[in-house]
């Protein structure tokens, strides 16, 4: 009897037994491609069809190990335009779960948020508000958040009001191969740690690739991230995010910016197009009671990236006049000047242009100045993997 309860035991946890559930595009879309999501159990695929999907409310999945699987990006849209909530299109709170080859349209809030998922794949995947830019779109387009391990792979964003690609207080995080265009933000990795931002293109975002570490959220960030190999040009979309948005701040024309966190390596980008700077390197200047936190950007590596046209229309505030000081233009590379030494801002990249100020001093204390980056032997970085199961989920 002991050996025919393992031997069920074992039946049980055998993908042979993995199921393939099949939504089809028609009436009651809404019922049954939810009522797929939840009968679903791991190991299953739920199979969403070709066609449109129109949609009255948000679709969620809790089950580990599920496939949701479209026929394209472009052929199996789910359309959240007569969506009656304000939630996001998908979220999904378990482990183990990829996302691949469909399209979510017009959602009210964020286009698909994953909580708390560990080895979470978005795999071809398309999120887009249809109308463009506006302040009423949904924050984020694809939004892992509180996650281990974390692979974006061949996403498309269009029309985010915060960040298109967005992860935060993750770690061991890739997104490579994806574009980002017409949001606020392109690609955002923000209070998360050991990250590969690679073979991106961010252009058209107001800003198109922020890393970023924030005061008083649950997750400090790790550091440990590299962002190369992208194509950043000709961000110039006016800034729409709504008022109060960390994002709001960010001057349309910004290529790279980091912003208090530690261990960055910008290296081997195409940088152009960029109206205020190619790459910005700057502290948190507003105030924080997060005794914790450390303001600074600290050890920031800026090494062999091909910098085309920038600085032509600085949108950050004094930048038309600093340009007017020199020459008409900015350098590609800005430096706030916050923390002095104890930045350690290195690299083959500029001249950089250095304000050289206090932290939390006006900008009329500014002591613009041109520097050039020493360019020291980078020490070991820490690298990572990402489970072999997740690459192979992505092929």
């Amino acid at each position: 009897m002991l050996r025919l309860c393992a031997f069920a035991a074992m039946l049980a946890a055998t993908p042979a037994l993995a199921k393939d559930i099949i939504v089809e595009a028609g009436p009651n879309a809404q019922e049954r491609l939810q009522s797929a999501l939840l009968d679903a159990r791991p190991g299953d695929t739920v199979r969403i069809g070709a066609g449109r999907f129109e949609l009255t409310d948000g679709l969620s999945l809790d089950v580990n190990g599920v496939t949701v699987r479209g026929a394209g990006q472009l052929r199996t849209v789910l359309s959240f335009k007569g969506q009656l909530g304000a939630g996001e299109g998908l979220l999904v709170t378990s482990d183990d779960v990829v996302l691949r080859d469909f399209a979510v349209e017009d959602s009210k809030g964020d286009g698909i948020k994953s909580k708390g998922a560990d080895r979470i794949v978005y795999k071809n995947i398309r999120v887009e508000w249809t109308g463009g830019p506006k302040a009423t779109n949904g924050a984020y387009g694809v939004y892992p958040v509180e996650s281990g391990d974390v692979l974006i792979d061949g996403v498309t964003v269009m029309g985010a009001s915060d960040a298109g690609i967005y992860v935060g207080q993750s770690n061991r995080i890739i997104v490579r191969n994806s574009v980002a265009k017409y949001n606020v933000a392109g690609i955002e990795i923000e209070n998360s740690g050991f990250a590969e931002v690679t073979n991106n293109l961010a252009t058209h975002n107001t800003g198109g690739i922020l890393v970023f570490d924030l005061p008083a959220l649950p997750n400090r960030g790790a550091g440990w991230i590299t962002v190369s190999g992208n194509r950043v040009i000709d961000n110039d979309t006016p800034n729409f995010a709504p008022p109060g948005n960390i994002v709001a701040t960010v001057p349309t024309g910004t290529g790279v910016l980091v912003m208090a966190e530690n261990d960055v390596t910008v290296t081997a980008n195409d940088l152009s197009g960029n109206g205020t700077a190619n790459i910005m390197v700057v502290a948190y200047r507003k105030p924080f009671e997060d005794k914790g936190y450390d303001p600074y950007p600290r050890n920031i590596r800026l090494s062999g990236n091909k910098h085309g046209r920038a600085g032509f229309a600085p949108a950050m505030p004094g930048g038309a006049l600093l340009a007017k000081m020199l020459g008409g233009t900015l350098p590609p590379v800005f430096w706030d000047g916050t923390g002095g030494d104890q930045v350690h801002l290195t690299g083959d990249d500029g001249p950089v242009l250095t304000l050289a100020l206090a932290l939390g001093a006006p900008l009329d204390t500014a002591k613009p100045q041109l520097i050039k980056l020493d360019n020291p032997i980078p020490p070991p970085w820490q690298t990572f993997k990402l489970p072999a199961s997740m690459e192979a989920a992505a092929k």
